[in-house]
């Protein structure tokens, strides 16, 4: 109801005559693409919508909403998909290197991304206009929209000659469809309800607009004007959240992850509500927020209400991805009752999350994954939620500090030469120890072997923390960073150490991470996110700017 600006009821669907009745139909959907069928089958949904979908009425699929339109995907071989068009679905090959054995890009395509158009479409117009000019109607094409997939419709040879493809996007060398239109009919692959005001203003084209089918003047060569910069780096904004002295909520942040005061009563260092500061970033240009909840694993997740609330206020008015960290483990309650991983990271996602991230729970796994031979048995908690929301859902926070070595004869560990300082005694070569418990407990497993273990359990991201450099405003740790980015296919998140926009640049040009975190700075406006986007432009960093409208 806040997208739309003229009376509308909005429902959701309960039982198949709800989609034969409904007037707009919007389908989104995140996860595995056999999964969505099947529940789709067993909820009596598919006849229901190749019925209305063959009446040609308005229907909005969103990501996996796109790829069930077509006739099956490579990820669940022998599904059928709707099959309302032709073609299948296949993974990104961009991690084994691409087209001419180009240097591998991560998968999933996570961030935000540019498109091009290929015809005209009321969907494309940024402000609500009856005049027909192509210039207005394709204007929002010059902003970027957010995804978040692993699997895409190749722009094929077969497909260039097709009616249904509206836009199509670049990642690596591989260009695929990221949005269709036939008439009524219309999907994207990427999420406009996390793309900021212009995925916003594309929801509301489809939903206020009597002429979606009408044939608009298109001019050759138009999509050679718009939307090549591609996929942008990330600057996300980190909330760590816990419960204060008094029993409130607070965003707080640590000084090498000691959150209290170093003076006066020692309380915990309170730098804001948490709703506000997420809106606050929202509207300052971040591109994504995260929430850490620091102290959940001593308690019992989901019973934890005000952190629930935190969600479902923040989706109401923010619209990029939310990411929440924080107690995603199986347990026991006081009552004897047992809750999975899956069921905490599934009352998180209804509250509004996007991704869930795993912290101790993870080192856990990766330690029986290494110990078994490296064995999936599908119980850890990465398997379990990956298989049912996809790996896209699923991001690992790894909490590494420093451990000198005099040489790497020394250890078993992967080790790297440190380009920036000496251990304690001159040590010269240092390897990253995996802690677990708030970074309180070490574990013998380094920081290699984990991102390896948990790239292959089933994780799609991979937030990279450093207990060294948390709270120095120095910059990020570039050895851990190229270390753990040359190691994995799946994208990385730097964080820890940032204290000017230079910083985020630096990260971004020497270590090859694809988005870079920050705290305190945004906290306490030592610095501003607009600040660190303006140097990337200078410096030539793909970057998504303000919307303008």
């Amino acid at each position: 109801r806040r997208v739309v600006g003229r009376e509308c009821t909005l429902r959701w669907v309960t039982a198949p005559e709800d989609i034969v009745k409904a007037e707009r139909l919007v389908f989104p959907g995140v996860g595995s693409f056999g999964v969505a069928m099947e529940n789709l089958e067993r909820l009596g949904y598919v006849d229901a919508l190749k019925e209305y979908l063959a009446k040609g009425r308005p229907f909005l699929g969103i990501c996996l909403g796109l790829q069930t339109l077509f006739e099956g995907s490579e990820e669940s071989p022998g599904v059928p998909g709707l099959g309302i068009f032709p073609g299948t679905i296949e993974r990104f090959r961009v991690d084994q290197g691409g087209p001419s054995g180009r240097t591998p890009f991560s998968v999933p395509h996570i961030g935000w991304n540019t498109v091009h158009p290929k015809k005209a479409s009321i969907l494309g117009r940024s402000l609500i206009a009856h005049e027909s000019s192509v210039e207005s109607n394709e204007a929002l094409w010059r902003d970027r929209f957010y995804f978040v997939h692993s699997f895409r419709l190749e722009y094929s040879e077969e497909l260039r000659g097709s009616d249904f493809v509206l836009t199509t996007t670049s990642y690596g060398g591989e260009e695929f469809v990221s949005m269709i239109q036939s008439g009524n009919i219309c999907a994207t692959q990427f999420h406009p309800e996390k793309s900021g005001p212009a995925g916003l203003q594309l929801i509301r084209n489809f939903l206020e607009s009597d002429a979606l089918a009408s044939p608009l003047p298109w001019t050759k060569g138009t999509s050679e004007r718009f939307g090549l910069d591609g996929l942008s780096k990330r600057v996300i904004a980190c909330l760590d959240v816990r419960e204060n002295d008094q029993g409130d909520l607070v965003v707080t942040k640590g000084d090498q992850y000691d959150v209290r005061e170093k003076t006066g009563d020692n309380a915990v260092r309170n730098l804001g509500k948490p709703v506000t500061l997420a809106h606050r970033y929202y509207e300052e240009g971040a591109d994504e927020i995260t929430f850490l909840n620091i102290t959940s694993f001593r308690g019992e997740p989901l019973s934890d209400a005000p952190m629930i609330e935190v969600l479902e206020r923040c989706s109401e008015g923010v619209f990029v991805p939310l990411c929440i960290g924080g107690g995603i483990r199986s347990y026991t309650d006081k009552e004897g009752k047992e809750y999975s991983a899956l069921d905490v990271a599934s009352q998180y996602f209804r509250a509004g999350a996007d991704k869930v991230s795993i912290g101790s729970d993870a080192v856990y796994a990766a330690e029986r994954f290494l110990n078994s031979g490296c064995v999936l048995d599908g119980t850890s908690s990465i398997e379990t939620i990956s298989i049912v929301y996809g790996a896209q859902a699923v991001v690992v926070s790894v909490d590494p500090r420093k451990v000198w070595v005099s040489d790497p004869s020394k250890t078993q560990h992967a080790v790297v030469k440190s380009s920036t300082s000496r251990g304690p005694s001159g040590e010269e070569f240092v390897w990253y120890q995996c802690t677990v418990k708030g970074g309180r407990e070490g574990r013998d497993i380094d920081v290699v072997q984990l991102a390896k273990a948990v790239e292959a359990l089933g994780a799609g991201e991979i937030l990279l923390n450093s207990m060294d450099s948390d709270g120095s405003n120095a910059g990020y740790d570039h050895d851990l960073i190229r270390m753990v980015r040359e190691a994995v296919k799946i994208p990385v998140i730097a964080s820890s150490g940032a204290g000017c926009p230079s910083h985020f640049v630096e990260c971004f040009r020497q270590t090859g991470a694809e988005s870079a975190l920050a705290a305190g700075i945004f906290h306490r406006r030592e610095v501003g996110i607009s600040e660190v986007k303006e140097a990337m432009v200078r410096e030539g960093i793909p970057t998504r700017l303000p919307f303008q409208s």
